[in-house]
């Protein structure tokens, strides 16, 4: 069993059950809660994740994407200080359920302004007697056709190795949205004149050497909710044959994060948008899930003395 903390729409859930896992998840946003328990095998509670909670089953794995909004380089970096962090009800459902593995993802903004409190959730996990691992991981490198970066930070107690890169080239915006990119009807909406004024403004105070839409030959920037949902420059957009630029639609952000066609999101576009660019891109979810199973079916346990041997950092932690 597989639960799923911070679930969000069930991005990671996802990849978790197409490689045979089962997933209970925990998400406070209604919709979210809704998507996942509509498109997945598994049932996503709606409860605002508190320490000391009671989750229910007993549990081999779990996961869990903490809000990134107190460690994002595009917020204030509150950390440990906003009052959206997650870390506190994570840890303690890992002290309480004792996993063979836990694992999160969040923001490598993690890793700088807040450096100190990320060092502080590493030595909780170890001092519950888990060997920490941290890897950035690029989404465009496994299968995802997406420049996305995200950290990974993993607790187990065996001999956990992070997947491998995909040996092939990346798979580029085209592949995603080849076929729809440029499909227009009465509910397709586009940069307004002033917009596009911003946006030359920008580009040409910036330098830009290719304009910042999206290039179908090759990946796409990241995606996230706000360059799905806000009404900026530098959102995701398409430009058209005849100079206009389209926004994206939800199908195609959800195509650019590696939803299948069939998944199908709850609540107003907005919603739908935000649900989105939270989410752990499935393809690469699948990927760590593999690594997962494979730990999990051949791993020996190790002994407290061992996992201190291996707690021993051979370079710096941080960076």
């Amino acid at each position: 069993m597989v639960l799923d903390l911070f679930a969000g729409c069930g991005g990671m859930a996802l990849g978790f059950e197409s490689v045979g896992f089962e997933t209970i998840g925990y998400e406070m946003l209604g919709d979210a809660c809704d998507t996942y328990s509509s498109n997945l095998c598994g049932e996503c509670h709606q409860v605002f994740l508190e320490p000391g909670m009671d989750l229910g089953p007993d549990a081999d794995v779990i996961i869990g994407g903490p809000p990134c909004q107190p460690f994002s380089v595009g917020g204030k970096q509150g950390g440990k200080g906003d009052r959206r962090d997650g870390f506190p009800a994570f840890i303690s459902a890992v002290e309480m359920y004792q996993p063979r593995l836990a694992m999160f993802e969040n923001v490598r903004g993690m890793l700088y302004r807040n450096k100190n409190y990320f060092h502080s959730i590493v030595t909780e996990l170890m001092a519950l007697g888990y060997v920490v691992e941290h890897k950035l991981i690029r989404a465009v490198e496994h299968g995802v056709p997406q420049k996305r970066e995200r950290l990974f930070v993993v607790a187990h107690r065996g001999e956990w190795r992070f997947p491998k890169k995909l040996g092939r080239e990346y798979f580029t915006a085209g592949d995603a949205i080849g076929d729809i990119a440029f499909a227009t009807n009465e509910d397709s909406k586009f940069l307004t004149k002033s917009m596009d004024v911003y946006v030359a403004k920008y580009e040409k105070k910036s330098q830009c050497v290719r304009p910042r839409d999206l290039h179908l030959d090759r990946p796409s920037r990241t995606v996230t909710c706000r360059n799905l949902n806000g009404a900026t420059g530098d959102m995701l957009r398409v430009k058209l044959p005849d100079g206009r630029r389209k926004r994206l639609t939800v199908r195609e952000g959800a195509r650019l994060q590696s939803f299948p066609d069939w998944f199908r999101f709850s609540g107003s576009v907005g919603s739908q948008f935000n649900q989105i660019g939270n989410a752990v891109p499935p393809l690469l979810a699948r990927e760590l899930a593999k690594s997962v199973m494979e730990y999990l079916n051949k791993s020996p346990i190790l002994t407290t003395n061992e996992i201190q041997k291996l707690n021993q950092p051979k370079q710096p932690l941080l960076f």
